[in-house]
C-alpha cells in the first residue's frame, strides 16, 4: 500500500471513532509502518496475555490492559522510512518556547530532594521520578505521527487510539521484552545525554553505577523464570533520537519445565528499573504517593502479542531442525512506553523523568527533563 493510502485509511478511522494502532519496529526494513484498524467500538481488555493483537498497558495495573485483538481488525502496512536528519542544520528550526515554568522546577526539585533523602536513608537503591508539561501545538495527531516516522529510525514509533484512552503517540527507545519460540530478549537501559555527532562519549560514575543496578536487577527477576544460561552484553552507547543512552542486551530461554507463562515474564520485568526503580514495589509505592499526577500510561508497555509470523521451509531436507520449525510461529515484541505523549483539544501533554540515585543532584535532574522535553518537542511543529 502506497504511504498515502495508508494514512487516508488512518484519517477515515479516526473519524469513525474505532480503535486502531499505527507502528513502525525499531530499523524496520524500508521503513515497514504497520496498523491495525479495528472493525467496532467494542472495548477488548486481556490480563493473561494469551491472545493474538496489539496491546497497550498503563504504569500501576498491568491487569488493565487494552488489545486489539487481530481477528476483529483489518491489518495494512505501508513503506515510510526516516529520514536522514544527522548534519542537517537546525539553525531555522521552529521549536516550542523554553520550558521556564519556575513554580514547576521547584516542585520537581523538591520532589527530586525527597527521593535522595530516602534512598540516603537505605530504603530505596533507585527511583525514577516524572513530571508532566502540557504544550500547543497546531499540528494535528498524524503530522505529529508522521515526523515521528521521519525522526526516529532506530526507536518504537506508534500512534493509539482509543475511545477509553484518547489519543497516544511516542518513539520509545526500550524493549522490555521479546519473545519468538521459546528465546526472549530483554535490555537493561540507563543514563542520558545528549547526541553531538558522535556515539562515542564518556559516561560519569553516577551513569555507570546506575545501569549496572538496572542490569543486575532484570537478572535477579529473571532468576526464578528462565532455563539455562542468561547472556548479557557489555554496556553500551546507544543512540535514540538525539539522545544517547548507556544499553545492556540480556537473552536467554524461557523455562518450559516450569511452564514459565508469558504473563509472568512480563510481570517479573515490568515496570522496568528505568522507569520506576530498585527495590520495585517499593520504588512504586513512593511514585504513586508523590509525584502528585497520574502518569496512565507513560511508563507502561505496549506491542505485538502472540501475533503469527510465517517461517519459510528449508528446501534441505537434511536439516530436520529447519524442516520441523517451517511454519507458522508467535512472536511477541513489547516496548516500554517512553518518549510519548497524550494530545487532546491542540495540546500534547509531555511526560519527562530521569533516574534518581544517592549521587543525583536535584537542579542537574530538572535540567535533564528539559533537555529530554526538548528533543521530543520538536515533532510538534512544522
Amino acid at each position: 500500500m502506497m504511504s498515502d493510502e495508508f494514512f487516508t485509511k488512518l484519517d477515515a478511522q479516526i473519524q469513525s471513532g474505532n480503535p486502531f494502532v499505527a507502528y513502525r519496529n525499531p530499523k524496520a526494513k524500508n521503513g515497514l509502518t504497520k496498523a491495525l484498524l479495528q472493525d467496532s467500538a467494542e472495548i477488548y481488555k486481556t490480563s493473561n496475555f494469551t491472545e493474538n493483537g496489539f496491546i497497550f498497558s498503563p504504569f500501576k495495573n498491568a491487569e488493565n490492559t487494552f488489545l486489539i485483538p487481530s481477528e476483529n481488525a483489518e491489518i495494512i502496512t505501508a513503506e515510510y522510512p526516516a529520514e536522514n536528519l544527522e548534519g542537517v542544520k537546525k539553525e531555522n528550526t521552529a521549536f516550542p518556547p523554553a520550558y521556564t515554568n519556575n513554580e514547576a522546577k521547584i516542585k520537581h526539585e523538591k520532589l527530586v530532594q525527597k527521593g535522595i533523602e530516602v534512598i540516603e536513608e537505605g530504603e530505596l537503591k533507585k527511583v525514577v521520578l516524572s513530571r508532566k508539561e502540557d504544550v500547543q501545538t497546531q499540528l494535528n495527531a498524524l503530522d505529529i505521527f508522521k515526523n515521528l516516522l521521519k525522526k526516529y529510525e532506530t526507536a518504537f514509533v506508534y500512534f493509539w487510539f482509543h475511545p477509553q484512552t484518547g489519543i497516544w503517540l511516542g518513539a520509545t527507545p526500550e524493549t522490555l521484552l521479546n519473545v519468538e519460540r521459546d528465546k526472549f530478549k530483554t535490555m537493561a537501559l540507563a543514563g542520558t545525554q545528549a547526541f553531538k555527532g558522535t556515539s562515542s562519549v564518556n559516561w560519569g560514575e553516577k551513569e555507570i553505577e546506575e545501569q549496572q543496578i538496572v542490569t543486575d536487577s532484570i537478572l535477579e527477576n529473571l532468576e526464578h523464570k528462565v532455563s539455562g544460561t542468561i547472556h548479557k552484553s557489555e554496556p553500551y552507547t546507544s543512540k535514540a533520537g538525539n539522545l544517547l543512552h548507556l544499553q545492556t542486551d540480556i537473552t536467554g530461554m524461557l523455562n518450559l519445565e516450569k511452564k514459565t507463562s508469558l504473563k509472568s515474564l512480563i510481570l517479573a520485568l515490568h515496570p522496568t528499573p528505568a522507569v520506576c526503580g530498585l527495590p520495585k514495589k517499593m520504588a512504586q509505592q513512593f511514585i504513586l504517593e508523590n509525584e502528585d499526577y497520574d502518569r496512565e500510561f507513560y511508563s507502561g508497555f505496549l506491542g505485538e502479542l502472540n501475533m503469527k509470523k510465517e517461517v519459510k521451509r528449508n528446501n534441505n531436507r537434511r536439516n530436520q531442525e529447519n524442516q520441523a520449525y517451517g511454519s507458522i510461529l508467535k512472536q511477541t515484541s513489547l516496548f516500554v512506553n517512553l518518549r510519548c505523549m497524550k494530545l487532546e483539544a491542540g495540546k500534547a501533554r509531555l511526560f519527562i523523568g530521569g533516574g534518581i540515585t544517592k549521587d543525583s543532584n536535584p537542579a542537574d535532574e530538572w535540567q535533564e527533563t528539559v533537555n529530554k522535553s526538548h528533543t521530543i518537542k520538536s515533532v510538534l511543529v512544522k
